[in-house]
């Protein structure tokens, strides 16, 4: 009895460090910094690294928030500086509710995300939408923390992105 509580011992603190070593950020390199440093002028990763491509939605909303409004007005600054871009705006919800009643509810939120940049100077001819509903999460579990990921509208860029 005595060596094996000696060895759950060892094997305990073996995770400990373990642990401890998987927490450690010392020698890594900052993810971000190496993403932005690769991201070229122009690309869909610059669009999504260095403007944000995902605006998030409360629930049962498609009103835009002052987050969401801000993400979308770097949106369009970059839109403008690269004019040949044209892009879909996609729609999501959470996975609540009906298939019907999330399809419209998507839909609602490409169109504010789309109507938004439209106002900010974005020629209406470069902006399309689509409505996924629930069919598309990022997130799954039945959680707020999973809900409130995939209640968004993402913009994807279709045509004009520089490579890279």
């Amino acid at each position: 009895m005595t060596r094996l509580l000696e060895g759950f011992k060892i094997v305990a603190i073996a995770l400990a460090l373990l642990g401890l070593a998987a927490c450690s950020s010392k020698d890594k390199p900052d993810v971000a910094a190496v993403d932005v440093e690769n991201a070229t002028p122009g690309s869909q990763r610059d669009f999504t690294i260095n403007v944000g491509d995902r605006v998030l939605f409360l629930v049962d909303q498609s009103t835009l928030t002052p987050q969401a409004q801000e993400i979308l007005r770097r949106q369009a600054t970059w839109l403008r500086q690269y004019g040949q871009v044209t892009i879909q705006v996609e729609g999501h919800a959470d996975e609540r509710g009906t298939r019907e009643y999330n399809i419209a509810l998507s839909a609602r939120r490409a169109e504010a995300s789309k109507n938004f940049l439209i106002a900010q100077g974005i020629e209406p001819g470069r902006v399309s939408t689509i409505a996924f509903g629930k069919e598309r999460p990022v997130a799954l579990c039945a959680e707020e923390s999973c809900f409130s990921q995939n209640r968004r509208s993402v913009t994807v860029i279709t045509a004009g992105a520089v490579a890279g």
